[in-house]
């Protein structure tokens, strides 16, 4: 008990280049599955035998068990040594996907990715939490966003190799194993905000909690539209009559595009303060998705998808950077985490009911007026902290 209540355990600077590289390291564990999600969702139907509804909701589950355990952690991150809940996280994440071997039942299977999601919730919520508290979080978060997209850049690109050596057993005892590896970097992690961080600025601006409710439900919002579009990518090109192979090439293209993006995001940081490139990146992800609508083929769909990556990961670290000025004790960033989550859970689940009943055209309409609609709820937040800085 003193080992999680962090009694015995040494405090690190959470900015020292150790810390910042232990929180980046497990700030690619914890999605290690969503990011690949495309390749999973198609080795779900092509190697596993579940139909599109089913993979949409086998990939939702285990998002639902990422957002609840993001939510948990709001409250336990409070009270509880980081590096101890990172440690339980991390074992819950490595036994999941090891129970998931060989399991070909959808609700049985269905179980076990929601046991997952609820280990990689955790650390993806604390990772986030942690980065959110460093002196320079727009460029720490563009670290992490760019290290996510190289991982999922060549994990894309060899899933069809993987699925035809290993199977989908290897692909996911693979999956085991990197979350294990994490255990190595704990050692190197804050062991709380009160105990590691700079003391809070008592003169930083306060904002009403109006506009933070409006800018969690815009982030809430966001993520529902990614998760929508994200999920069934891979689909989506195998519909259109585009080689397996290609399809991979095209998505592990886009995550390359995707560390342009994030590398934008570092390179800028706050030259152009944070409006413009969301205003770009949010709207920009509507046209991105309307490409992928209607008769489609090479050339829209990747131009497409390109666009999208592009833009998705030039507006997360600014959005997540966002919400760490409204509160500098980054709880604001826990509970953003939470609805990014949050959204990214219910997106494969809405546009697996859209597709019961409907086609994909309907899925990718849905998603473009979900990223206008985030814009708009984004703006006020955005003015608030403009006016803030005059």
């Amino acid at each position: 008990m003193n080992w999680l209540l962090g009694k015995t355990n040494q405090a690190v600077n959470i900015n020292a280049r150790t810390s910042i590289v232990a929180i980046v390291f497990l700030s690619v564990i914890g999605p290690c599955v969503f990011i690949l999600q495309p390749g999973y969702v198609q080795g779900l139907v092509e190697y596993l035998g579940f139909n599109d509804v089913q993979a949409g909701y086998i990939a939702s589950g285990e998002m639902f068990g990422v957002a609840a355990c993001t939510i948990i952690m709001v409250f336990l991150s409070q009270k509880y040594n980081w590096r101890g809940l990172v440690a339980i996280c991390l074992a819950i994440c490595t036994l999941g996907n090891l129970l998931s071997v060989s399991v070909t039942d959808f609700e049985r299977l269905l179980l076990m990715r929601f046991i997952t999601g609820l280990g990689s919730g955790g650390v993806i919520s604390l990772g986030f939490t942690m980065m959110g508290l460093t002196q320079k979080a727009d460029r720490n978060f563009g670290f992490v966003i760019t290290w996510v997209l190289i991982y999922g850049a060549f994990g894309l690109w060899a899933m069809p190799s993987a699925y035809s050596l290993v199977g989908m057993n290897g692909v996911l005892i693979f999956f085991a194993i990197f979350c294990l590896s994490g255990f190595y970097f704990l050692r190197f992690l804050p062991i709380g905000g009160r105990q590691d961080s700079t003391t809070p600025n008592t003169d930083a601006p306060k904002y009403a909690l109006r506009i933070k409710g409006i800018s969690l439900l815009s982030i809430l919002v966001y993520n529902i539209a990614i998760g929508i579009t994200w999920a069934y990518l891979f689909l989506l090109g195998l519909e259109a009559s585009i080689p397996e192979q290609t399809v991979a090439n095209v998505l592990t293209i886009s995550q390359f595009l995707g560390i342009a993006g994030a590398f934008i995001a570092v390179l800028l940081q706050l030259r152009i303060g944070r409006t413009i490139p969301l205003m770009i990146g949010l709207l920009g992800g509507a046209i991105s998705v309307y490409c992928l609508v209607g008769e489609i083929d090479y050339l829209l769909y990747s131009g497409g998808v390109y666009l999208f990556n592009l833009l998705w990961n030039l507006s997360m670290p600014y959005l997540l950077a966002t919400l760490a000025d409204f509160d500098p004790t980054a709880r604001m960033v826990t509970w953003g985490v939470s609805m990014q989550m949050v959204g990214t859970a219910a997106g494969p689940s809405v546009a697996a009911l859209i597709l019961s009943s409907s086609d994909y055209d309907s899925v990718y309409l849905t998603a473009a007026a979900l990223f206008v609609a985030s814009a708009i709820l984004l703006l006020p937040g955005l003015r608030a902290q403009t006016v803030s800085l005059k």
